[in-house]
């Protein structure tokens, strides 16, 4: 008989508590709301939005900027799923099985990248048809998307490993969490764009790494590849790699 490895066992069993009806209506009707009723009803207030060189109408600013933002909420499964180990006694019934500790961070890694390709993708499904005419793909498109789901997911899945990690009441995890991703979310350019943003609002958006994961995201969609696009790409790999190092560092010190 074949035997499964111990990773690959908890990566199922993390995808299998975590894909629930509630978890999916989250990750697809939510931002459905936001594309095509917030997206159609802003164009009365948003003629045109400036990225790059190009002009994007607001329904395609803000469908490319829902991939981004989808990329970072799919991640909060893992804050949840180390937080629920730890309060309801699964981590100590984990690691007294046939399971390390390594397998169980790899397991959390490979969870949050599955469910950031996953979510970036079918976001960027249903937001097709209203930047498919914005849209310049070429032959970095999709290693710009793929770099930025992986990247994206390792960086705030990190960030919500670290929170689960160093609080014990459920009160202060769920302010705490949902406090910074909603910073995340709304102080960023997933939704408006930094041009024409008072300050320090317009500063606030590049000190938030979902800013440049959109960004990377949008000239993947409309070909607007600059220098400081790359700029993002090398500060968010920065990012993610530091709070990888201490999600993990924190994780492998779980006390049983």
């Amino acid at each position: 008989m074949i035997q499964t490895h111990p990773t690959i066992r908890l990566v199922n069993r993390n995808l299998t508590i975590s894909l629930n009806p509630g978890f999916l209506v989250w990750q697809v009707i939510f931002p459905l709301v936001y594309i095509f009723v917030a997206g159609f009803a802003y164009t009365a207030l948003i003629d045109s939005v400036p990225f790059g060189n190009v002009n994007l109408d607001y329904p395609a600013f803000i469908a490319s900027g829902m991939i981004g933002f989808n990329i970072m909420n799919s991640t909060l499964v893992s804050g949840i799923i180390i937080w629920n180990d730890r309060r309801h006694g699964m981590f100590e019934q984990i690691l007294s099985g046939p399971f390390t500790k390594s397998n169980y961070v790899l397991s959390n890694v490979f969870t949050i990248g599955i469910l950031g390709l996953v979510s970036g993708s079918i976001i960027l499904l249903i937001g097709f048809p209203l930047f498919f005419k914005s849209a310049e793909f070429n032959s970095l498109t999709i290693p710009f998307l793929v770099f930025a789901s992986i990247v994206g997911s390792i960086l705030f899945g990190s960030i919500a490993s670290i929170i689960s990690t160093r609080l014990k009441s459920s009160e202060g995890f769920n302010v705490i969490i949902n406090t910074v991703f909603l910073f995340f979310a709304f102080v960023s350019t997933a939704f408006y764009p930094a041009q024409g943003a008072p300050e320090p609002l317009a500063t606030g958006f590049y000190l938030n790494p979902l800013t440049y994961l959109v960004d990377i995201i949008r000239a993947g969609i409309f070909g607007t590849f600059t220098e400081f696009v790359i700029l993002e790409m090398t500060v968010l790999i920065a990012a993610a790699a530091i709070s990888f190092i201490i999600a993990i560092k924190l994780l492998t010190k779980l006390d049983l």
